[in-house]
């Protein structure tokens, strides 16, 4: 080895930190990605990767954004913290949904949702913090923890419990080193939905303890058996000064590309993370600010259609999913995905090859059925597929009997 082979392979001479190089790419957008790949190769991939509603934007958004792109006062900087406008309707809104009214100066504008995610962790937490992650879980809340030097401590409930944790589970997970707990209900990956008592028992019991809850209310619309969304501050109210609100325009109105989400919290915290945001991105795009704005006051039948259209499909895919000898498919009451515990068909051989866990079931799929979907393992659940079931019906269809022909097989 000469000297500068040595130098080059020194941990002085990383060329990428430690880190951001400890980061795993979105499990969920590596799927979709790989499938739009062997689409463009030629090769007739269904994905159930994405998380995104496969309907356009509603029309009046487009418009108003065409509107805003033609408008100089929306060519240059504005707040960092968002458009006092947008900020005002974002009030609104959580006050109609969350049966809790904040001021504008405890809302902020991010880049999405995922930036509201991040900024959250980042203000929140220091160095060996714990926080309290239910799984299955999303995937990037657990890497946000770890870039702040936080530790996430998961929780896992199975299919046997809807995939909802108990409060046995979760005081057994605290300890005197937890800051927070992360809720997201409805969920992704599951669409389980906490109901208004499992809520309230799980404030009271943060409230307790002094521990923060961080709420991911994005699929906040999307539920379905007259299944209610409950805030969790519309049940303890007396959490407010300790509760962080995550949301965005990307679900509800199909607005994934858009990049506009929020974080609503108490002021210090809010302006903290205003800071923060302030030297990463600055404000969050003028016309697509705008846009949101006029999503969040204007009509909402395009909305109710999507929802219709999602219910639709979540009861065919469930259905469908709960024929494959081998699969057991609790039925999801909000968000749009379905999250079979896939258990039963690991041990197999398919077409030769033996599946031990569902990382290999997604990959035989992916290559024998053509089929996208994600491994649990990237929610914290292996033994588990998730699949979006927000797109086309006939693309639905298809995508599963093509599943359920090759594990017959």
């Amino acid at each position: 080895m000469t000297d500068n082979d040595a130098s080059a392979s020194s941990p002085a001479a990383a060329r990428v930190s430690r880190r951001v190089g400890s980061i795993s790419e979105s499990a969920t957008l590596a799927v979709d990605a790989k499938a739009k790949a062997l689409k463009a190769a030629g090769r007739p991939v269904i994905g159930f990767g994405a998380g995104e509603p496969d309907f356009p934007t509603p029309a009046h958004i487009v418009a108003a954004a065409q509107e805003a792109a033609a408008d100089p006062r929306n060519h240059r900087y504005s707040p960092a913290a968002g458009l006092p406008e947008l900020r005002s309707a974002i009030a609104e809104a959580t006050a109609r949904m969350d049966g809790y009214t904040p001021e504008v100066s405890q809302i902020l504008v991010t880049n999405g949702g995922k930036q509201a995610v991040y900024q959250t962790f980042a203000t929140l937490l220091d160095p060996g913090d714990e926080v309290i992650l239910p799984a299955p879980y999303w995937t990037t809340y657990p890497e946000a923890i770890r870039l702040t030097g936080a530790i996430e401590v998961p929780v896992l409930a199975g299919a046997d419990q809807d995939y909802l944790p108990t409060l046995d589970q979760l005081e057994a997970a605290r300890t005197d080193r937890t800051k927070a707990i992360l809720l997201c209900s409805p969920s992704n990956p599951t669409g389980s939905v906490m109901s208004a008592a499992q809520v309230e028992e799980l404030g009271r019991w943060a409230l307790e303890h002094g521990i923060w809850v961080i709420s991911d209310e994005i699929y906040q619309h999307l539920t379905y058996d007259g299944v209610p969304f409950t805030s969790i501050l519309s049940v303890v109210p007396e959490l407010a000064d300790t509760t962080v609100l995550l949301n965005g325009v990307a679900k509800t109105f199909a607005m994934t590309g858009w990049r506009v989400g929020w974080m609503i919290g108490p002021k210090d915290v809010v302006s903290a993370a205003g800071n923060l945001q302030s030297h990463l991105t600055s404000n969050v795009a003028n016309v697509t600010q705008r846009a949101a704005l006029a999503a969040l006051t204007g009509p909402m039948d395009t909305v109710d259609e999507m929802r219709e259209a999602f219910d639709r499909r979540r009861r065919l895919i469930v259905e469908k999913l709960s024929a494959i000898d081998g699969f057991t498919v609790p039925t999801p009451t909000g968000a749009f995905y379905a999250f079979p515990d896939v258990n039963g068909v690991l041990g197999r051989e398919i077409r030769g090859t033996r599946v031990e866990t569902s990382v290999d079931l997604a990959a035989a799929v992916l290559e024998h059925a053509e089929v996208a979907a994600v491994p649990g393992e990237a929610f914290g659940a292996p033994g588990h597929l998730r699949f979006s079931y927000a797109l086309a019906d006939a693309d639905l269809v298809e995508g599963i009997d093509r599943l359920a022909a090759l594990l017959a097989e």
